[in-house]
């Protein structure tokens, strides 16, 4: 009832915005954009806060309030031009535009500030734009993920493998700090996060991010990402940074692209040919009226095929009992197989993916329109995980003689739709919307057996997975005044409605059904049991003598008792003036306040300036403060799975933190962690030449981690603790418990630096773009451990635990991208420096140090006809892997030799691709 009257209100709001918003008669401006008159497709034209995109012919239409007004028209690649024109109500006015090859550091943006537009030159804040529509005509990369990874060297983002879910959605992050310390926007207003937990060894351990490939990139016209902390001004999740992706809003313009290609390869004295993948990205725009509305769709097609990079597997295969005898070259040649076909897959998943978005707005009049945008995503994605062997425990002889290779399989849907009214009143900007998203993740088990069903067992699970619900009001008021050289409020407020649901499995995804309760003894003295699944006393053993496991192999199911549907809100309000002290000197503060119903309150500020040495030189610095609530999946999410530990299987529990075991533990519960940062930087304009360096540093307290592995016991001296905590996992089918936590504190420290150059060569034009990030991030001050875990602080935060915070991903990344058109032809070529990471694993001597790559992209195209361009190309080009593993035991007897732990660039090798796109 509370959520149906907030939907009565808001539809009634915007009633009350209509009935203010359509009094005024408009002006219409209209004109064409050129360079070298040829028109440009899908430039901007921006007045005030308004905008239009050029169609196929170069023009575009735009409903303005009449008056004096100052129009900008831009481009990527291209130079901005501003021209002042003056039309009265009811009037129609031309106005053209011939831009000249420039540079992406003149770009405009519309994060940073609540202000007017500027240009990245002119932001008191770090924004890197993205031209996805270059990236995707040249680029080998075909995912949002892989674009921005190469593309923008403060983002890291690779695929997993062997990683359960997160092998299906990618962890990402910004300056090195946690998936779920960037907040995404679309068009300005929050996304929702994935209901993944990533709670595997993989990047991004224990955090919630955002399923950025979910949003297909065939809709997307530009990336500004915000390399500053932005909690003041956005909320939750912005401590390192904001991604707004903006999606295309051109009409009567089709555009059709399709990419294929493979890794063509050698890795381990073989000739690898595999990982095929097709992407089909259509869009296409239709105008809705005659005052500039417009209607957007765009949707896209993946099919990714798998690759394998693993080793082959030096173990025992078959052991015979009793007494543990290998028999293992006996039974292959009985069997007639190799170690080849019992030796893991390591490399990475398949799917099947299609994605569809709208973009839409409708003007209304006095500068007023309603919009639109959202989208349906599915994927349905396959990865193996580890062998289970001939005579284990964990297999049935019967069903699987040879053993078997389990799957893990994924159907992810993902929904969103935003709605709102924006426009002005009595000279203020009003934007009022609602933005709902869901993403559900729904696991399947595959080519796996539930071992205490014996032959009666099914071999396919449906295991159940999380659903995450998200929605978003937003009411924002803008107004600019005549203050000094120009003074800009903002202020409003935001709702925020969260869901979080852990849906269960099949009962014979998680049940065991070896397992009884004694009920008495009879009269010979011999126990009298009766079955029971939560039962203390094992009745089915395998060959080894080991009981034998319930639950689907690889991921038994989540359990009704596992269910979860908890909910919270979240009120915010802020506060932001940006004053224009002179045409040099501006100053930004922004002020939000915020009441989570789980959490409580916090209150967060920034300050930004920017002042200007000469039209050429700039120095821009903020100080803030910032927050990130801990998700509810990270209050809430719980399950039992196969966990593999230095090549050792272990049934491990997560339980949340209000449970009877984290209490037992000595796990605190759970609070909000806090920020403080500040950065420094300069930009320079220096004609042809343009340049960015900003320095920064943050300190964020009361990190969330997640724990490794706790045990109890039933030993005759445990304690009466870790004999509850025993019992609680015997019920759970587990051995071991984790746990979300506040456990430390970290700082991080960088450097970015963007540097672009643009000229005209011969006939065609030239272009460099210089890009690196340079950041470390380090653990400051002890564990903050309960009086109950002294003494298990290694366990609490272990060794590996801290180096995927410090050193699983690269904290140098350098980018060097070469572009010429002349004509017809294109030349892509760019070179990635990956800095060097290190293994995460607890034992000092296994910690492995991975040296720096180097990774070469090339694409040449060529326009066989207007509306028909080609594109050949390769990733990593000359073929460069990361480092061998040279440390037995982090191999898993052979099986893995490159890092799954410390990722810097994958290890799929060189990728082919051939692209064509089609433009009507």
């Amino acid at each position: 009832m509370k959520h149906l009257i907030t939907s009565k209100l808001f539809f009634l709001l915007i009633g009350m915005l209509l009935s203010g918003l359509t009094f005024a008669q408009q002006a219409t401006l209209r004109g064409k954009v050129t360079s070298g008159g040829e028109a440009l497709v899908g430039a901007t034209i921006t007045v005030g806060r308004s905008g239009a995109l050029t169609n196929a012919s170069g023009e575009y239409s735009l409903s303005v309030s009449p008056g004096t007004l100052t129009v900008m028209a831009g481009f990527v690649g291209y130079k901005n031009q501003t021209q002042t024109v003056t039309v009265a109500a009811g009037e129609t006015a031309t106005l053209d535009f011939a831009l000249e090859p420039g540079v992406e550091l003149n770009e405009v943006v519309v994060i940073g500030s609540r202000s007017q537009p500027r240009t990245q030159l002119d932001s008191p804040v770090p924004v890197d734009v993205l031209d996805v529509k270059r990236l995707t005509r040249d680029a080998p990369q075909v995912t949002l993920n892989q674009i921005l990874n190469y593309a923008a060297p403060s983002f890291s983002s690779n695929t997993q493998s062997l990683g359960d879910g997160t092998d299906h959605i990618d962890p990402a992050s910004i300056r090195g700090l946690g998936p779920d310390q960037v907040l995404v926007l679309i068009n300005g207003k929050r996304r929702h996060t994935s209901s993944l937990v990533n709670v595997n060894g993989t990047v991004g351990r224990g955090s919630v991010g955002t399923d950025l490939n979910a949003i297909p990139v065939s809709a997307i016209d530009r990336i500004e990402i915000l390399r500053d902390g932005a909690s003041a001004q956005y909320g939750s999740d912005a401590i390192a940074g904001v991604i707004n992706i903006v999606l295309k809003s051109a009409v009567n313009h089709f555009d059709a692209n399709v990419t294929t290609g493979g890794y063509i390869t050698q890795s381990n004295g073989k000739n690898i040919q595999d990982g095929q993948n097709v992407q089909v990205a259509l869009n296409y725009g239709l105008p809705l009226g005659e005052k500039g509305g417009y209607i957007n769709f765009s949707g896209s097609f993946d099919q990714r095929e798998p690759t394998n990079r693993g080793g082959v597997y030096n173990g025992v295969i078959y052991p015979t009992y009793p007494g543990g005898v290998d028999d293992t070259e006996g039974f292959l040649a009985r069997t007639n197989t190799t170690r080849e076909d019992y030796s893991l897959i390591v490399g990475q998943s398949q799917f099947r993916s299609g994605q569809f978005f709208f973009n839409a707005a409708v003007p209304l009049g006095n500068n007023a329109e309603i919009y639109s945008f959202g989208g349906l995503g599915y994927r349905r994605g396959l990865s193996p995980g580890f062998y289970r062997y001939p005579n284990d425990a964990r297999n049935v002889l019967e069903v699987y003689p040879l053993g078997f290779m389990p799957y893990i399989g994924s159907d992810i849907y993902d929904r969103s739709v935003s709605v709102g009214i924006r426009g002005d009143v009595n000279d203020w900007h009003i934007d009022f919307s609602n933005t709902l998203g869901q993403n559900q993740f729904e696991f399947r088990v595959e080519n796996s057996i539930n071992a205490s069903l014996l032959t009666a067992s099914p071999t396919v699970f449906r295991a159940g997975g999380p659903r995450f619900t998200q929605n978003t009001f937003n009411l924002d008021f803008t107004r600019k005044f005549d203050v000094l050289s120009g003074l800009n409020l903002a202020f409003g407020g935001e709702y925020r409605f969260e869901r979080y649901q852990l849906l269960p499995g099949d009962p014979n995804s998680y049940t065991n059904y070896g397992t009884a309760r004694q009920v008495g003894v009879d009269a010979t003295g011999k126990p009298i049991l009766i079955p029971d699944p939560a039962g203390p006393v094992n009745t089915l053993f395998g060959p080894n003598g080991s009981p034998r496991p319930g639950g689907a192999q690889v991921f038994p199911g989540f359990r009704p008792e596992n269910a979860v549907n908890a909910n919270r809100t979240s009120v915010a309000a802020y506060g932001e003036v940006e004053l224009n002290v002179s045409e040099a000197f501006l100053v930004d503060g922004a002020i939000r306040y915020e009441n989570y119903s789980d959490f409580g309150s916090t209150l967060n500020g920034k300050i930004s300036l920017r002042y200007k040495i000469t039209d050429q030189i700039a120095l821009r610095a903020s100080t803030n403060t910032g927050f990130r609530a801990p998700s509810l999946q990270q209050r809430y999410y719980t399950n039992t799975s196969t966990v593999f530990t230095n090549g050792v299987a272990n049934e491990v529990g997560v339980f949340p933190n209000n449970s009877r075991a984290a209490q037992l533990v000595g796990i605190p519960s759970l609070r909000p962690e806090k920020s403080q940062s500040v950065s420094a930087g300069v930009t320079g304009n220096l004609g042809s030449f343009k340049v960015t360096v900003d320095g920064y540093f943050t300190r964020i307290n009361d990190r969330v981690i997640f724990t490794d592995q706790f045990a109890g016991s039933n030993a005759a001296n445990a304690s009466e603790a870790d004999r509850q905590l025993y019992d609680i996992l015997l019920q759970a089918n587990a051995t071991r418990a984790q746990f979300f936590a506040n456990a430390i504190d970290t700082e991080t420290k960088g450097i970015d630096a963007v540097l672009t150059y643009s000229e005209r060569l011969g006939r065609g034009t030239f272009r460099a773009d210089l890009a690196g990030s340079f950041f470390q991030t380090r653990q400051v001050g002890a564990v903050k451990a309960s009086e109950l875990l002294q003494g298990k602080e290694d366990i609490y935060f272990s060794n590996a635990s801290r180096i995927y915070l410090e050193r699983a991903i690269p904290n140098k990344k350098v980018n060097l991208t070469l572009t010429y058109n002349l004509g017809k032809f294109n030349v892509f070529l760019r070179n990635n420096y990956f800095g060097g990471v290190t293994e995460a694993v607890n034992a000092i001597e296994r910690q492995q140090y991975y040296t720096p790559k180097v990774i070469t992209d090339i694409g040449v195209g060529y326009s066989i006809a207007k509306p028909v361009r080609i594109t050949i190309g390769s990733n990593n080009l000359f073929d460069v892997y990361p480092d061998r593993m040279t440390v037995a035991a982090n191999s898993n007897s052979g099986q893995f030799l490159y890092s799954r732990t410390a990722n810097q660039f994958g290890f799929n090798g060189r990728y082919v691709f051939g692209r064509v796109e089609i433009n009507l």
